[in-house]
């Protein structure tokens, strides 16, 4: 951010934020973490670990770092963890090392993750000064059940049982929106792309972000 007088410039510098981004299965997430990336290129994600065994295409260290199940069981053990899950019969988990390095970098970090995660995160931030000045979180829902189930249904991924067991978790994660910093309610993907960059650049706006300049 460019302060302009008439006499002279100054640059403002603010430090990096980390972004959680929750929303229920189906709730666009992924999209909108995907777009925010493509567009703004100080925003980047933090890879992430799991056991399950890589797909094609998919490379270790840029898609995920691909752990076998023993070895990240010792990183659980070890703390080295924000937040981890099992979803599946396979284990995920965000590194701490990971965000805080690119942290350190100045670099912007997004987190695609669940309530749970974001839950996670929060309790580890209150614990950690670093991590909390950089947290802020984002809740992302349709705007009714009606619609999510339609985006559910529309994707065709899963059986009519898995539909509904994502719709009755759906329900238990809507209610924690109250948990988050920010409530989007999704509409279209521009328009929700539009509303987390300004969600951003709201949040490097705020003075407790500023780093003291030099004058």
């Amino acid at each position: 951010m460019n302060v302009e007088g008439r006499e002279s410039r100054v640059e403002v510098k603010t430090s990096p934020l980390l972004v959680v981004v929750s929303a229920p299965s189906g709730g666009g997430k992924t999209t909108l973490c995907q777009q925010l990336l493509a567009v703004n290129p100080n925003v980047i994600r933090a890879v992430t670990c799991t056991t399950r065994p890589p797909r094609e295409g998919e490379r270790d260290g840029v898609d995920y770092y691909f752990l076998d199940a023993a070895t990240f069981l010792k990183r659980v053990q070890a703390g080295n963890f924000l937040e981890h899950a099992t979803v599946y019969g396979n284990s995920y988990g965000t590194l701490k090392s990971e965000v805080v390095g690119k942290l350190r970098q100045g670099k912007d970090v997004v987190l695609n993750i669940d309530v749970q995660g974001a839950a996670a995160i929060r309790a580890k931030a209150e614990e950690d000064a670093e991590l909390r000045a950089a947290l802020i979180t984002v809740f992302l829902t349709p705007p009714s059940l009606a619609i999510l189930e339609k985006r559910l249904r529309k994707r065709g991924a899963d059986s009519e049982t898995g539909i509904q067991k994502r719709l009755s978790v759906a329900r238990q994660e809507i209610v924690q929106w109250r948990n988050f910093d920010y409530l989007l309610i999704s509409t279209t993907i521009a328009e929700d792309l539009r509303r987390m960059q300004c969600i951003l650049e709201a949040e490097k706006m705020r003075q407790c972000r500023a780093v003291p300049l030099e004058l």
